[in-house]
């Protein structure tokens, strides 16, 4: 495939991304408008008090404030914890090794290495990552200064500048514009129900100037409201008595949304049986989202007649909607709980004793650490030292996943670094009091807290952009004029960037290609398992389940896409090869979404009451889904070998022309997933990967 081909692909890619990670939604607006007021409170402050590290106390605002008050506690509990241990530490090795400095390099060594060993094996691993730049970064301190109580005040003065700004931040997110959880689980929930409303009106009024619904948004509106699920439960004691309930309305809501992507954009001539019918289904979704907003059960209203109610079978879509609310409905009716909630995740992880990785990425980070702490050393200069802390910073599990966070905070740290040049030359040298160093400081602020609420593809240089310009700018307790200090810290990240990827790329590579084959062939079983027969059996008597396996595969899907970002940026010699790798793996997530949507509209055709099909149509679908079934999982077998032997899966075959006119459209949905399923690529070593092997992808 040439470079030609591959452009438009890169083009359309580009373009959703910033559609989406700059698109202006009101829970972004909320996290930056907290964090502009927390940072302008703190300048305030630490100006007025002359509280010293002002740049790491903004650092700690934006790290700190978070999209709702469950997520934000969290992480400002841990960091107090972590940030007090570290500083504890850290004087406590001052004090016995201040005058031995190859004792107090060694032992600093293994706090580190015991400190990034920790940060991967426990839940609680941000703890021990603040453990471990503190500890390094007082070494930096110690080279500054040979006077043991200045030391020591500059520690100290560390912890209240980092502990005064998270308390102030909490109270911030606490009384201020506070984010609950359950709040924006509601407002998720009514959002989707509202799209279904609008799509059920355009049918009935007959309009066609609604924007359909895309599958990328059923997607990112399903793993939306998991994660907001999780949030709220750790934050009402009420969500978790019923959590499993809980888990069906979401579930429910999520197979609604998708119900409604599914809807056709007109119906023309629709009956008065179904015209009613479709007005039940509107009024269902109503009661629905008014029974979410309220708290109380929820209850199938039917306003119409029996033979009414059968007129959706015209559409499977508006027929899985009724199944759907129906399966909820007699959930809420019995007071039961479907299924089990989900486990907690274990506080450390099952292999931490046994899987060697985890003690060589903590000598790798440690070595690059080391490297770099004898070059500004021995070069004598000091203000490089940011070479270090960016050595941590982008150690991260992948080569994938660290060359993510390393262009984050180049790109992060040249933003700021090129606002702060901007306003020391043009800005600083007209301030002369506090309100013109807030009108210079706040927008960008605005800016850098604007990017830092997007997703995590981009959060994180929002961070950079702030702590740069703040690191230049707002290092004094008045206008600075000093040049040099923007230039040392871009040195120190671009040479500690480099360092860090050298070393991981030298030492015990840490790739995610083979496990990103793993989780393909998992999210293709996920999608496979709803079409073997016992599974359609059991779908057709409860559809909860049905409406849960669907929000997992989701899960699974979008899992697959993160893991293939960091794929796709690992560094290779072999760029041919990595090319083919990231073409295949965004095939087949293509083709997956492409087999849910054929497999979902094939399985609405099938459950009662569904329209008068032959029995012999009613066998050959069945066999269809069956043979998908066996195909999907004999591609996911060929996947996750090494090395991989996945071949193109067959066409089902269909014998079209021997069944009754009357059969056609469940003709048509069976050869479409017969399609689908034949799509997926070949992936073996010696299988080129063709552009013509490409899908078109619904967007």
């Amino acid at each position: 495939m040439t470079t030609a081909d591959y452009l438009p692909i890169m083009l359309r890619d580009l373009a959703a991304f910033l559609r989406r990670e700059l698109a202006p939604f009101p829970g972004r607006v909320n996290v930056m408008l907290r964090c502009l007021l927390t940072s302008a409170i703190v300048i305030v402050a630490s100006m007025t008090l002359e509280v010293p590290e002002l740049a790491l106390s903004l650092l700690l605002v934006f790290y700190v404030t978070q999209s709702n008050v469950v997520v934000t506690r969290l992480i400002g509990a841990m960091f107090i914890v972590g940030s007090t241990l570290a500083i504890g530490t850290s004087i406590v090795l001052l004090k016995f090794t201040f005058d031995y400095p190859l004792l107090r390099i060694v032992i600093a060594s293994v706090l580190f290495f015991g400190s990034v060993y920790l940060m991967r094996v426990l839940k609680i691993g941000v703890v021990f990552f603040i453990v471990a730049i503190v500890v390094i970064y007082v070494q930096s301190f110690v080279d500054q200064t040979d006077q043991a109580d200045l030391l020591i005040r500059s520690v100290l003065w560390v912890w209240i500048a980092v502990n005064y700004a998270i308390a102030l931040t909490l109270v911030v997110n606490t009384l201020l514009l506070p984010a609950e959880p359950q709040l924006q689980l509601k407002a998720e929930i009514h959002r989707q129900l509202a799209a279904l409303d609008t799509r059920l009106t355009q049918l009935i009024d007959g309009t066609r100037d609604i924007e359909p619904i895309t599958l990328t948004a059923v997607q990112q509106g399903a793993l939306t409201l998991q994660k907001l699920l999780r949030f709220t439960t750790m934050r009402d004691a009420h969500y978790r008595e019923h959590q499993a309930l809980q888990l069906a309305c979401v579930a429910t809501v999520s197979r609604l949304y998708r119900g409604a992507s599914e809807l056709p954009p007109s119906w023309p001539n629709p009956s008065a049986a179904q015209l009613a019918m479709l007005r039940e289904l509107r009024e269902n979704g109503r009661a629905l989202d008014e029974a979410v907003m309220s708290g109380l059960p929820y209850r199938y209203v039917s306003t119409t007649t029996p033979e009414e109610r059968n007129a959706c079978d015209a559409i499977p879509a508006a027929a899985e909607l009724q199944r759907a609310l129906h399966a909820f409905a007699d959930l809420s009716a019995s007071n039961a709980a479907s299924g089990k909630p989900p486990a907690s995740e274990p506080m450390i992880v099952p292999d931490a004793w046994t899987n060697p990785v985890y003690l060589r990425f903590s000598l790798k980070t440690l070595l690059a650490v080391l490297v770099c702490y004898v070059f500004y050393n021995a070069v004598d200069w000091q203000g490089v030292h940011t070479i270090m802390l960016t050595c941590l910073i982008v150690a991260l599990p992948s080569l994938g996943a660290s060359t993510q966070r390393a262009l984050l905070r180049i790109a992060g740290a040249a933003l700021g670094s090129a606002l702060a040049l901007f306003m020391v030359v043009f800005v600083v040298p007209h301030l002369d009091d506090i309100v013109g160093l807030l009108l210079m400081t706040l927008p960008i602020v605005a800016l850098a807290a604007w990017i830092a609420a997007g997703s995590e593809r981009i959060g994180y240089a929002g961070i950079q952009v702030i702590f740069t310009f703040s690191l230049a700018l707002l290092g004094e307790f008045g206008p600075s004029s000093n040049l040099t200090e923007i230039r040392d810290r871009m040195v120190g990240i671009m040479l500690g960037v480099g360092v860090a990827t050298f070393v991981q790329m030298s030492f015990w590579r840490e790739g995610e290609s083979d496990m990103l084959r793993q989780k393909l062939a998992g999210m293709l079983r996920a999608i496979a398992a709803p079409l073997h027969a016992s599974r359609l059996d059991a779908a057709e008597r409860d559809e909860l389940p049905y409406s849960q396996r669907q929000l997992q595969a989701w899960a699974m899907l979008a899992d697959c896409e993160a893991m293939l970002s960091r794929v796709a940026l690992e560094p290779n010699w072999q760029e041919g090869e990595q090319a083919q790798l990231t073409l295949r793996a965004q095939t087949v997530l293509a083709q997956g979404r492409e087999i849910m949507l054929a497999a979902n509209v094939l399985r609405n055709l099938q459950v009662p009451p569904a329209g008068p099909w032959s029995p012999r149509m009613a066998d050959a679908m069945r066999s269809t889904q069956e043979q998908a079934f066996v195909e999907l999982n004999r591609y996911a077998d060929g996947l996750v070998a090494s090395p991989p032997d996945a071949h193109a899966p067959r066409r089902i075959p269909i014998e079209a022309q021997t069944v009754a006119p009357a059969d056609s459209v469940p003709i048509a949905a069976a050869l479409e997933l017969s399609r689908q399923v034949a799509s997926l690529p070949e992936w073996r070593l010696d299988a080129p990967m063709a552009a013509a092997a490409l899908p078109t992808v619904r967007t």
